[in-house]
């Protein structure tokens, strides 16, 4: 079954800080990092291309990263918005090298959208396939001006989350209180008016409604769970979902241990310790299914190595390849084969054939 991710933050693993050749298996990109601790996830990272297409992870939303809020570069720290740019330049330019040794494609619109799914869902084995990918930025502060946003539309940009965390310069981060700065509201008018994707993950409470009132466009969580399951300002409360379920949104289920399960403590709390399996992430699917009464708008966005590793997700999870787990463990929660393809990439699938079709 094919599964497409919507949150996979393959540059920054690719490049600084991380060092990581994602064309290699995921066990030899752990040995090469025995000994290091440097940052988090070090020898246990669980993302590379041939687990990808173990998995049938054909699709994914791939993003560039890099913030001036307060914290260690890449995700932050930067000094200024041009400086975060060029951090933001070298992942697409790692993303375009991939390209060229046909390991990765870049989709841009509806044809190559529709080529992409069809390649995925021939039959063929996947290996020697490209992982196919829509560009995404997490966190919008390496945009340097409203102005220059065009061009990032020009280079393949389909989707933005205005914030990451903290303060952010367009948009308060959700770990803040606020609403949008004048630059926030003016950015995603320009969202709107290019036709780009509106990521409300990562967005304060009041930055989400302030923008979900300004934004007319197509709007999804790349990587969101539940706050009625696991309470934190992080998830999405009972009444955002039912905000985004009325837009038309497709809301991914993030595999971030301390999003799954209550009472987890990042960097103290392990997953034996907790006794965390991937099974707990059907509880946050089954949550917006039953919000929406149907399961039309659940989707997958792990953000799996995204500043951590094996040892901040479910116990029985190795890598992405895992995934395949999951079409059994929405059966046996008595979900149809049409529904668990809808959630495995249906979903969005749809949802990207319905915002691209008048661009």
């Amino acid at each position: 079954m094919l599964t497409f991710d919507c949150h996979l933050d393959l540059s920054i693993n690719a490049l600084a800080p991380y060092n990581r050749d994602l064309r290699l298996p995921v066990h030899t990109l752990r040995h090469k990092e025995q000994g290091m601790t440097d940052i988090n996830g070090r020898a246990a990272g669980t993302v590379a291309f041939p687990e990808m297409r173990k998995g049938n992870v054909g699709l994914c939303v791939a993003t560039q990263i890099a913030g001036c809020m307060k914290g260690p570069p890449p995700f932050a720290g930067w000094a200024s918005p041009e400086q975060a740019w060029a951090e933001t330049q070298a992942q697409l330019s790692w993303y375009h090298a991939m390209e060229e040794c046909g390991e990765m494609r870049q989709i841009k619109d509806l044809k190559s959208f529709n080529e992409a799914v069809a390649l995925w869902t021939d039959g063929k084995p996947a290996e020697g396939k490209p992982i196919c990918y829509i560009l995404s930025l997490e966190g919008a502060d390496s945009i340097r001006t409203v102005g220059h946003l065009e061009k990032h539309w020009e280079q393949g940009l389909r989707a933005i989350g205005p914030a990451h965390y903290g303060v952010c310069r367009y948009a308060m981060g959700h770990d803040m209180r606020g609403r949008l700065p004048p630059g926030g509201r003016d950015l995603i008018k320009e969202m709107d008016r290019l036709g780009m994707i509106l990521d409300v993950t990562h967005l304060s409470d009041e930055s989400f409604w302030e923008a979900l009132e300004i934004f007319s466009g197509p709007v999804w969580a790349s990587h969101s769970n539940s706050r009625a399951l696991v309470p934190d300002v992080r998830q999405f409360s009972d009444e955002q979902m039912k905000a985004l379920i009325e837009r038309g949104a497709v809301i991914n289920a993030a595999l971030d241990a301390w999003m799954m399960t209550p009472g987890w403590t990042r960097g103290k709390t392990t997953p034996r310790d907790s006794g965390l399996k991937l099974e707990a992430i059907t509880d946050h699917i089954d949550h917006v299914c039953q919000l929406a009464g149907n399961a039309n708008h659940s989707g997958i966005g792990t953000d799996l190595d995204g500043g951590f590793g094996i040892e901040q997700t479910p116990m029985d999870l190795d890598t992405i390849a895992d995934l395949t787990r999951l079409p059994e463990m929405l059966a046996r929660r008595g979900y149809a084969q049409a529904d668990v393809e809808g959630i495995a990439s249906g979903n969005l699938i749809r949802f990207v054939r319905q915002a691209w079709a008048d661009l």
